[in-house]
């Protein structure tokens, strides 16, 4: 069947999650590195934790839950207006360089993002990066109170655009997202931006495995639950070519 939309993840798939590491690393010197990736290991944890849990609060709420816990580790105290500052670095994440001319590229498609993020963070996050001209819808998975990859959370596309599944090529780079949008029936395009070739020479050498590596580990590979991608590209670029190649 013809694809007829096109839906991105927004966080680590449209916008670098690392780019918050300038507010991190300013306001606690030296530990940025290890705060980024604990956090947003903790912030996706929790994700699933309040699902599984029954017990939603939505995306802003998690990130700060998150960040409390991580600075917990440390042992740190931090300045309320501080830690709020370091929360907004989510409403100013940079995009990734190829974003902009992507989503220009495949603009004869209906364009969305559906994402884990509270309306009023995914707002600012794409006014700030100027997507919002772009883009047919920005939903939220705050109206069906379930985080990715619960399949209520994918609903919402068919509720909102009123597109099939399989009328659908959902795009993503994080792994759990790959594996609930395609379970759910979704064409799925995962952009791998650490390959496990190059994430294999990273841990290769016995140096120390850093936070980034971790995460690289962690969160930028395929996962082994048995829903894998239809495709596979480096960039956001090489969608359009792609979907014309594979005649969808």
């Amino acid at each position: 069947m013809t694809i007829k939309a096109i839906i991105f993840d927004a966080y680590g798939t449209l916008y670098d999650v690392q780019s918050v590491a300038r507010a991190t690393e300013d306001a606690f010197p030296g530990r940025g590195e290890y705060i980024t990736q604990v956090w947003r290991l903790k912030q996706l944890e929790y994700t699933w934790l309040r699902s599984v849990m029954g017990r939603y609060q939505d995306f802003r709420a998690v990130t700060r839950e998150s960040l409390q816990y991580t600075l917990g580790t440390l042992g740190v105290e931090v300045d309320p207006a501080v830690f709020d500052g370091i929360v907004d670095a989510y409403n100013t994440l940079s995009p990734y360089p190829e974003a902009e001319q992507a989503l220009a590229a495949l603009s004869r498609y209906r364009l969305a993002i559906l994402s884990n993020g509270s309306p009023d963070m995914l707002d600012a996050l794409v006014r700030n990066s100027g997507f919002d001209s772009y883009l047919e819808a920005v939903i939220s998975i705050d109206a069906n109170r379930a985080y990715k990859p619960d399949p209520r959370a994918y609903e919402l596309v068919q509720e909102r655009l009123g597109v099939l599944p399989e009328e659908v090529l959902f795009v993503s780079s994080n792994g759990f997202d790959v594996a609930g949008a395609k379970s759910f029936g979704f064409k799925v395009a995962r952009i791998e931006r650490v390959s496990p070739d190059a994430l294999r020479r990273e841990l290769a050498g016995g140096a120390p495995i850093g936070p980034a590596t971790m995460f690289r580990a962690l969160r930028m590979q395929t996962e082994a639950l048995g829903y894998v991608p239809d495709v596979v590209v480096g960039s956001l670029l090489e969608l359009p070519g792609l979907i014309e190649t594979l005649g969808w």
